[in-house]
């Protein structure tokens, strides 16, 4: 029994993902990434590799863009559905970004704005749930006292 345990593990399969996967977890725009890049498949330890030791492309690409929409938004301090409102349907580069931070057109200020009021919301929320629990809490150490 414990032999068939032992080579049971042993035949353990290299984790892969499609480019697609790879380049949303490194936070970079698919289409501007080099082809050999695009055309394979990346294992886990590949992903771990360019993470901690960015090349070159990778580095260029997460300073100047173009930029997919997550970080897009992120930049801006915005939803993905606020640069919708705001017509943004494009990766945007560095420099795009840049300009409308400088612009501040008005659906922009008015998504910065909806944006802290849900984070606002959400602190909120986060520390009336902490209260509930603690009253809880006190409410059980009670019962368990009685």
């Amino acid at each position: 029994m414990l032999d068939t345990l032992d080579t049971m593990t042993s035949h353990q399969t290299t984790q892969t993902m499609k480019p697609a996967t790879a380049a949303k977890k490194l936070g970079v725009y698919l289409q501007a990434t080099p082809a050999e890049f695009q055309e394979g498949v990346v294992t886990r330890s590949e992903l771990n590799a360019l993470q901690a030791d960015p090349p070159e492309w990778l580095q260029e690409l997460r300073r100047t863009g173009p930029h997919p929409r997550p970080v897009v938004a992120a930049k801006l301090g915005v939803s993905i559905a606020g640069l919708a409102r705001g017509g943004v349907t494009e990766p945007l580069t560095t420099e795009q970004i840049d300009a409308l931070k400088d612009e501040m057109p008005s659906w922009l200020r008015q998504e910065r704005a909806t944006q802290a009021e849900v984070r606002k919301e959400a602190v909120r929320i986060k520390e009336k749930q902490a209260e509930d629990a603690q009253k809880r809490a006190a409410r059980a150490d009670e019962d368990a006292r009685s």
